[in-house]
């Protein structure tokens, strides 16, 4: 399977580093897990599919052997993290972050964040929405759940909201 470019472009802009810990929402079927986990990173997947988390699996499965990639059929909102436990997050084309107030996925997310953890919320270039309707919504989301240096990067890949944990 070819790797999508927003995908790449999403890997590349989180720049997972070895022995780091990051959180992908919504792997869906797990090509950005196996980029993340090449790099050295360890990686917790979340998605509410069971039907995504199992196409994951099945594509990562040395990354679980090796102890990089844990899987989780979860919703965000519900998922118990100890705090600080992450140093990275993102997700690619999940829509939960701007097409309704996304306040307890948010909250869990910078729980888990360490102080100076990034979130990158990325979309593809060309979706059904204008991108200043996603980067406003997902924006605004951002700096009420509290966190710092929230940027917008639209580039011929993809487009980013990301975001600090302070």
């Amino acid at each position: 399977m070819s790797v999508p470019e927003r995908v790449a472009w999403a890997v590349d802009l989180l720049d997972p580093r070895p022995d780091e810990r990051i959180l992908e929402i919504g792997p869906g079927p797990g090509v950005a897990a196996d980029l993340v986990c090449r790099r050295g990173a360890r990686l917790l997947a979340v998605d509410r599919s069971a039907v995504a988390t199992e196409r994951t699996l099945r594509r990562n499965a040395a990354h679980v052997a090796a102890g990089l990639l844990e899987v989780r059929t979860a919703e965000l909102a519900d998922l118990d993290l100890p705090p600080g436990e992450v140093d990275g997050a993102f997700s690619v084309d999940v829509n939960v972050f701007w097409t309704r107030s996304p306040a307890r996925e948010l909250g869990v997310l910078r729980g888990a964040l360490r102080p100076g953890g990034r979130l990158h919320v990325c979309f593809g270039p060309a979706g059904p929405q204008p991108p200043d309707r996603i980067t406003t919504a997902v924006g605004g989301a951002l700096r009420a759940a509290g966190f710092d240096d929230v940027t917008v990067r639209s580039e011929p890949a993809g487009l980013a909201i990301s975001a600090v944990r302070p």
